[in-house]
């Protein structure tokens, strides 16, 4: 049960700041009392874990990082210093930001990481399906110096030591991990990328680069918009109702009607969270390698970046992965 404790303002902003003992299950899997409590969809255990890092806080999925193969965290709008509409980690140095506020927030988020500025690569994100093969070259584009790349929604790398980053203020992070062949995946999936099946052709990539196995990647589909929360008109159904008829019910058995809710006056309730699992099953990997969210950006808004919930005045969150 969540206690609204206080609500006050921080650059025009009402924060609430939440608090109350977190149930024992969530306990167990964050290992920290004072994590911030925060709503979740009803799973038997948390799915997501929190963790505080030199004073910030982040999220992230203990079946991946148990692995020993990767340190991946997820930011959330805690422990930055960024004002106003961008309180306070905010990731883009898109947003109207100030430079050097979104530098310290790097800074921050490469010492929880244990590594340093130069090793960050961003994506260039167009809600489009092209993925990048990363390598030691990349090292700092996007960060410290440009990018010569254009359109990249998703990367992939198996050389250890690298940040792959991808942002997001709704969409879905899609983090993939092969800890046998030591690779890596992360994609960026709005609805135009669910319905390009953004998470099969990353482990495409992966197949083709490294080797991956379909059956051995263990995959994360991160906190994004939930079904509640994420209402499309009837052009983006059709596109979900197209795609599920002649290919993912083929391959999966899932049907759009687990997906997609019809509401009347032609709007409708879009599941990116089940369709990307779908999406993943649909690209060989098992059922008992998919973590899937249980946390909503929308559902969120002071806690996470939400694009919906605060009508586009929002700065970004970024997921980030490195190979150990």
């Amino acid at each position: 049960m969540l206690l609204i404790i206080s609500g006050h303002i921080k650059g025009g902003l009402n924060i609430r700041e939440w608090t109350g003992a977190l149930p024992a299950a969530e306990r167990k899997v964050t290992g920290l009392e004072n994590v911030t409590a925060i709503r979740r969809k009803n799973r038997p255990v948390p799915v997501m874990a929190q963790t505080v890092k030199g004073g910030a806080e982040f999220l992230f999925f203990p079946e991946i990082e148990k692995t020993g193969v990767v340190r991946h965290l997820m930011s959330t709008r805690l422990g930055g210093v960024s004002e106003g509409d961008l309180w306070s980690m905010n990731v883009s140095y898109s947003r109207g930001d100030r430079k050097e506020n979104v530098d310290e927030n790097y800074r921050r988020i490469a010492e929880a990481l244990g590594c340093g500025m130069e090793d960050f690569v961003f994506s260039d994100q167009t809600h489009t399906t092209n993925i990048r093969h990363v390598t030691g070259a990349d090292r700092g584009k996007g960060i410290l110096r440009p990018r010569d790349y254009a359109d990249v929604d998703g990367m992939i790398t198996d050389e250890p030591g690298i940040v792959l980053s991808t942002f997001y203020a709704d969409c879905v992070p899609l983090l993939f991990v092969d800890p046998v062949k030591k690779a890596v995946g992360l994609s960026h999936s709005g609805w135009k990328g669910t319905a390009g099946c953004m998470g099969r052709k990353t482990v495409e990539a992966m197949q083709e680069a490294f080797g991956s196995r379909p059956e051995d990647i263990l995959a994360g589909i991160g906190p994004s918009i939930c079904r509640d929360c994420y209402e499309v008109s009837k052009d983006v159904a059709e596109v979900f109702q197209a795609l599920f008829a002649e290919d993912i019910m083929r391959k999966t058995g899932v049907g759009i009607r687990e997906i997609l809710e019809e509401k009347g006056n032609e709007k409708y309730q879009l599941d990116l969270w089940k369709a990307n699992e779908a999406i993943c099953l649909s690209a060989g990997i098992s059922p008992e390698h998919i973590s899937v969210t249980d946390v909503c950006t929308c559902c969120n808004p002071t806690y996470l970046f939400s694009h919906r919930a605060s009508n586009g005045r929002r700065g970004n969150l970024g997921m980030f992965v490195v190979l150990n």
